[in-house]
């Protein structure tokens, strides 16, 4: 972690609601999973199941990346975070929108509490692409990872705009289009655009720095870049313009040929390294990979059958995989250094102070691992065998990590200035 400038690290009320929220809505959202199991061997269109997901992508997934980006982005791009005072304001939108989204999924209310949110959401995207490129946008020399943070931003933007639309036409119909049409180019664009593309960035910066490695082949993340983006366009504009999914795979294997230049990429990294020993947090990135190749191999039961137990596989393999453990992971990469900023940067140097992997309970980042995997293979035979009994046990372990990770999450945040003797 010494990499990271501690002069240009922002105000910590620029990211540490991000991440207590986050934390809050990963418990929140295990808790109703388990309590609405029944929700989830249904069509993916009802109340409960649309609140559920958009707690995880907003609540859980984006929270937490907002703040984990805003802490980054001065990292990536070498210079102090834009405007500190629009990352706070965003927070405000992000969560405010969430719970009129949640809430109004929940019981299906349409009109006005649905719209609202949906604009909340609209508006925290708009002030987080204003930082990213106020952030990036005076840098003479544009890295890769900034061109996958600006991409990442505007898809976010997007997607929310496309989601704010959905929520007018179900009160207001406008929609030449079937309104499940649309919503499967929205979730598209969100898993695609802003999540796969952020992570890519972010992580070609990240997991260099953690492991003290780096690696030649930049060339290929253009690739990826262009890949990713290619191939999405192509899915969403044909799929819009001609009304038929005849032609998707294709497109996505485009963007699964740029994922795969970019996991080559992080497999050089991975050789090259110095730091031998891997921690828990970085395994947790090799268990969020791998849920990342096992849903893009679902996706393909998904255009092909209509069996409804292959797409809850896939989200549950992005949200609960994927996106998942790269949050429990990083989270306790991340946190930690910029809590210890907040404490220590004046006292550094000084004085004895504990260091930044002092502020968490390491083995409970480990018993939290352990029920990762547990969790993630549960899960995955539940809704493979149509198990509702292993379908409980399974969310209940969720549960379980979720609390384990939300009282680590607390102990840094609420970490107290201890000078050591």
């Amino acid at each position: 972690m010494a990499e990271i400038e501690i002069g240009r690290t922002p105000p910590g009320i620029s990211i540490l609601p991000f991440y207590f929220t986050g934390a809050l809505a990963f418990v929140a959202l295990t808790v109703f999973l388990f309590l609405s199991s029944d929700s989830l061997t249904g069509h993916y269109f009802s109340p409960h199941l649309l609140a559920l997901v958009h707690t995880a992508a907003l609540g859980w997934g984006s929270m937490v990346i907002f703040g984990a980006a805003y802490q980054l982005l001065p990292v990536i791009c070498e210079r102090d975070l834009f405007q500190p005072t629009l990352a706070f304001a965003s927070y405000l939108f992000l969560t405010i929108g969430t719970l009129l989204l949640v809430i109004s999924f929940w019981d299906f209310q349409v009109g006005l509490i649905m719209i609202s949110g949906g604009a909340c959401i609209v508006l925290a995207a708009l002030l987080y692409l204003i930082n990213v490129l106020g952030t990036s946008g005076a840098i003479r020399q544009y890295s890769i990872q900034h061109l996958f943070l600006s991409s990442s931003a505007f898809w976010l933007l997007f997607t929310t705009l496309i989601g704010l639309l959905l929520a007018i036409n179900l009160a207001f119909p406008f929609f030449i289009r079937n309104h499940l049409d649309i919503l499967k180019l929205h979730a598209h664009a969100g898993l695609a655009g802003w999540f796969l593309q952020l992570i890519t960035g972010v992580s070609t910066k990240l997991v260099p720095m953690f492991l003290l490695s780096t690696s030649e082949k930049k060339g290929q993340l253009v690739v990826a870049f262009c890949l990713q983006n290619i191939g999405l366009m192509g899915f969403l504009a044909d799929a819009f313009c001609s009304q038929s999914l005849a032609r998707a795979p294709l497109y996505l294997s485009l963007v699964l040929l740029g994922t795969i230049f970019w996991l080559v990429f992080l497999f050089d990294v991975f050789k090259k390294r110095l730091r031998k020993k891997t921690d828990l947090q970085m395994q947790h990135t090799l268990v969020s990979i791998i849920s990342l190749l096992l849903a893009f191999l679902t996706l393909g039961m998904v255009l092909n059958q209509q069996d409804n137990r292959w797409t809850l596989l896939y989200g549950m393999l992005l949200f609960m995989g994927w996106i998942s453990s790269l949050i429990l992971g990083m989270t306790f990469k991340t946190l930690p250094f910029i809590v210890w900023s907040n404490h220590y940067k004046l006292l550094s140097g000084k004085v004895k102070v504990p260091l930044p992997k002092d502020l968490y309970h390491e083995r409970l980042v480990k018993y939290q691992f352990y029920l990762l995997i547990g969790s993630i293979a549960l899960l995955t035979v539940a809704i493979l065998i149509q198990s509702n009994m292993l379908l409980q046990v399974a969310l209940f372990f969720w549960m379980a990590l979720a609390f384990v990770y939300f009282y680590n999450t607390l102990q840094v945040l609420f970490h107290k200035t201890n000078i050591l003797p």
